[in-house]
């Protein structure tokens, strides 16, 4: 479990705000077959995968906040469904420990489906009127094919900008001594 310092709280703050204003003013004014992109989930996903289930939580709650606000939306929906994206990538960080080049895209497409399949779900059951009808299940499809290219700059932008405040993670550290020419313990005596 990773300690949200002073810090790294800080700087997931500034990380909300950026990509809550990036998304609202730029990003939603872009259409890529036929939808726009959304990179909120896809950030949230990506700091659940680098601070563990409560810091990806808490920064999914908070980010959800902000942009309902902004969007002049219900409260809650969108705190509800990242707060559970930034959970669930959490918990794959705690449970896995994942290294491989597939897996943002991979929890990004699954974060992105949860948020945009959620919040279509929530405003049907809140008696939202809106058609639903299949043109609704291929823009979702859409969404996410765009979100799971989008999720490889988006986490390694994320990526750089947490990881001075992130601490060493003890399991790469030794990983890394004996593949980069060390002694091996056994060799020592």
């Amino acid at each position: 479990m990773i300690v949200l310092t002073p810090q790294l709280l800080t700087r997931l703050l500034v990380l909300g705000l950026i990509v809550v204003i990036a998304q609202v003013a730029a990003v939603a004014q872009v259409r890529l077959l036929g939808v726009n992109a959304d990179i909120v989930p896809l950030a949230v996903a990506s700091a659940g995968l680098l601070c563990g289930s409560l810091g990806g939580a808490a920064f999914g709650f908070a980010v959800g906040l902000f942009v309902d606000m902004a969007l002049v939306q219900t409260l809650g929906i969108d705190s509800l469904l990242y707060t559970a994206v930034g959970y669930g990538a959490g918990r794959v960080r705690e449970l896995r420990d994942p290294q491989g080049a597939a897996i943002p895209p991979v929890v990004g497409g699954i974060a992105t489906l949860v948020a945009v399949g959620g919040f279509a779900l929530l405003q049907f059951l809140l008696g939202v009127d809106a058609p639903v009808s299949f043109l609704l299940i291929t823009q979702i499809f859409a969404v996410v094919l765009v979100n799971t290219i989008a999720a490889i700059p988006v986490h390694a932008l994320v990526r750089r900008w947490l990881t001075p405040a992130l601490p060493d993670d003890p399991k790469r550290r030794r990983r890394r001594a004996y593949t980069t020419g060390g002694l091996s313990p056994l060799s020592r005596a």
